[in-house]
């Protein structure tokens, strides 16, 4: 069955209503509901003008204008409506724009999709899915094009990432040989004193941040000082990595990471 959601779509959402409502059976897919949804990460063409529209595969595909009709075996609970609009679910449609993306790509969207919420500045309490339900999405649609590469996205999320750069950090750590670290968990530094590193190695003690544009805001500046005194305090390093230590398959980053880690103790198997 078909379950509403309260929530106001982007713009495109008016250019696409209509050609959903031409029957009950046509929603928004592919990488239409990809950027109804906001979903981070990177989906080649995403950007097209072209409106994808999907249907069962018992019905004629749908041809019209500024179209990219699809048609696919649907369960009733695949999808869904945001405001009035027939979408395919966030699990769907992830599912759906695997043949296109990468692995870390499909890795980024499945780790927004298990990322427990902050209630007090989201509105909400719980993630958008759970590994089951992606491994159940999986399951559903044996043979799917993308499907393997979305199994391997699978097997890499992880719960516990804030952002599509701290998924593609966590990620390039791993694939560098560095262990795996824990995700955002509320870290006690000392009395009173709570911080939640966005990846951390607490067997060694050294904390990573990575640091978006708002970083570079003055009173965001002074946060971040006390919060890398309080680690220092607490004999934890902390290891700051900005947008620049990302480029070339994140070699710096991971260069400051694997030098921080071998100065406390860590040595490679």
């Amino acid at each position: 069955m078909r379950q509403p959601l309260d929530r106001t779509p982007p713009k495109l959402s008016s250019v696409v209503r209509p050609l959903t409502l031409i029957t009950e059976f046509s929603a928004a897919s592919h990488a239409t509901a990809f950027t109804l949804w906001s979903f981070p990460g990177f989906l080649p063409g995403s950007d097209d003008p072209i409106t994808h529209i999907s249907r069962p595969d018992t019905t004629a595909i749908p041809r019209r204008a500024g179209v990219r009709g699809h048609r696919g075996q649907f369960f009733d609970d695949e999808i869904t409506t945001l405001c009035g609009l027939f979408i395919t679910t966030r699990t769907r449609t992830w599912l759906d724009c695997a043949r296109k993306m990468s692995v870390d790509e499909l890795t980024v969207v499945a780790d927004h999709l298990l990322r427990i919420p902050r209630p007090e500045f989201e509105g909400r309490a719980e993630p958008y899915a759970t590994p089951d339900d992606l491994a159940d999405m999986l399951d559903r649609h044996k043979g799917t094009p993308g499907i393997r590469k979305a199994r391997v996205a699978l097997e890499q999320a992880r719960v516990g990432s804030d952002s599509a750069p701290e998924t593609k950090l966590r990620l390039a750590l791993e694939y560098a040989g560095l262990p795996e670290p824990e995700l955002n968990v509320p870290t006690e530094l000392g009395a009173g004193v709570v911080r939640q590193p966005d990846l951390a190695y607490p067997e060694q003690r050294v904390a990573v941040e990575y640091e978006g544009e708002g970083h570079s805001e003055v009173a965001q500046i002074v946060k971040d000082i006390a919060r890398e005194e309080d680690f220092a305090r607490a004999g934890w390093l902390l290891v700051r990595i900005s947008k620049r230590h990302m480029q070339n398959d994140a070699r710096r980053a991971v260069a400051k990471v694997r030098t921080a880690l071998l100065n406390r103790g860590w040595s490679p198997n």
